[in-house]
């Protein structure tokens, strides 16, 4: 039995952190985690590469000798989050564990977990973006919205971003409005964008991806339930009392860095939860969102505005 509840630990760990990749909005920012350092528990360590700038070329000495300075920063991730489960042995014998246990640990995922990662992450990319000046408060109007989403991709490419690289990340309800702007239609196309090992076909503006995300998913402030506390035994998340809607993120690509680790996933049989004669599983998950430092100017925020 302990090698059937581990190999199925195992398989699920794996598939959980699959899914989330995919099936978050925010997904794609996965991607720049490839350099990232995961040993298990809640550290990484990120690269950061610092080279000199050029110098004049001398015909009698050669080159100016340059230095290159690479490290890894350490960051603790800010998102411990976990819940147990159990599944009666009376409703679920050993043959037909592994598809129940596999759709409960799914649906939990597609629920709860992967909603509440792109919320941490949207907030904390707004939160990043105000202390850094990098936003504006803007009231959604069908007349203005083009012009002002442009306003905000213009004020990227004036430092040099390359527009091939960024992607609009906006909220469903400043996505109806941008839609119906009579100016908008003869911009919009259908475009691939990978993320999770997937090709998404996917609405470009300009060949800028849009990605529209549920708007209960784009505030600047969120309250993370502990599960325990009064009021806040059912876990998840809300929005917090003084959080402002985000219309739209603009960003590159490579500026935010999302890590979702499934790190535990522990099944226990019957016979070994000393707690009840049921099937019990474990889930915890570290994840967090990084922007370095050198990248907060690749970003750029459309908030409501603040009431006065």
């Amino acid at each position: 039995m302990a090698i059937n509840t581990l190999e199925y630990a195992k398989l699920f760990q794996t598939q959980l952190d699959q899914q989330a990749e995919q099936q978050a909005t925010s997904g794609w920012m996965e991607a720049n985690a490839g350099q990232v350092i995961y040993n298990g528990g809640d550290e990484i360590k990120i690269p950061d590469i610092v080279v000199q700038g050029l110098g004049d070329y001398d015909r009698d000495n050669g080159f100016v000798q340059g230095s290159v300075t690479y490290k890894y920063q350490t960051h603790k991730l800010t998102m411990d989050r976990g819940r147990t489960f159990q599944l009666d042995a009376m409703d679920v014998d050993e043959t037909n564990f592994g598809a129940s246990a596999a759709n409960v640990m799914s649906e939990f995922q597609r629920l709860q977990v992967i909603p509440e990662i792109d919320a941490y992450r949207y907030s904390k990319i707004a939160d990043t973006a105000i202390n850094a000046g990098n936003s504006e408060g803007y009231a959604l109007d069908e007349a203005t919205v083009l012009t002002k989403l442009y306003e905000h991709i213009l004020i990227l490419a004036d430092r040099g971003l390359d527009l091939s690289q960024l992607v609009i990340t906006i909220s469903w309800p400043a996505y109806g409005y941008l839609i119906n702007n009579t100016s908008v239609q003869k911009r919009i196309d259908v475009g691939s964008f990978q993320q999770g090992g997937i090709d998404l076909r996917i609405r470009t503006l300009d060949g800028i991806p849009l990605i529209p995300v549920a708007s209960n998913r784009m505030k600047t402030a969120f309250v993370f339930n502990d599960g325990t506390t009064a009021g806040q035994e059912a876990g998840g998340f809300e929005p917090d009392a003084d959080a402002l809607d985000i219309h739209w993120i603009v960003s590159s690509r490579r500026a935010p860095i999302g890590i979702s680790k499934t790190d535990v996933v522990r099944i226990f049989d019957p016979m070994t939860n000393q707690k009840a004669n049921a099937w019990k599983l474990d889930y915890r998950k570290y994840h967090d969102l990084i922007i370095p430092e050198n990248k907060v100017r690749e970003i750029y925020v459309a908030t409501s505005e603040a009431t006065p």
